[in-house]
């Protein structure tokens, strides 16, 4: 079993920034697919961003690319999400999440393990 626990969300103005960190348990971390979603009120759960279990690849949606950046530090069983140039439609739960069978196709039935999540508002 792998707990999943994410901090960093808050108020941010548009144009702001924000990291993400989220903190797995267990010694076995650094063999999991890990990805961001996010879900805004009334919407389904969205991809973010995911890294391969080394960090050597990442993947990230559309509406993100080029202002969010996922990265992972296996030493400290972290995983981060840097989002710069937030824009209102940001604005959502974030949740963390691991797949550990590595299929690195983020699809959120394929991610076995998730955190609560952290609220993003960004304000226009």
């Amino acid at each position: 079993q792998v707990q999943l626990v994410e901090s960093g969300g808050g108020l941010v103005q548009a144009g702001g920034s924000l990291r993400l960190s989220c903190a797995a348990s267990g010694r076995t971390f650094s063999t999991y697919v890990m990805g961001w979603f996010r879900q805004a009120p009334g919407k389904e759960r969205e991809f973010v961003a995911g890294i391969s279990w080394s960090g050597g690849r990442t993947y990230y949606g559309d509406s993100v690319k080029g202002r969010f950046t996922i990265s992972r530090d296996n030493a400290k069983n972290t995983v981060y999400l840097q989002m710069n140039s937030l824009k209102p439609e940001d604005t959502a739960v974030y949740y963390c999440a691991a797949d550990p069978k590595r299929r690195l196709t983020f699809g959120p039935g394929d991610m076995e393990y998730w955190g609560k999540g952290t609220l993003v508002t960004v304000s226009s």
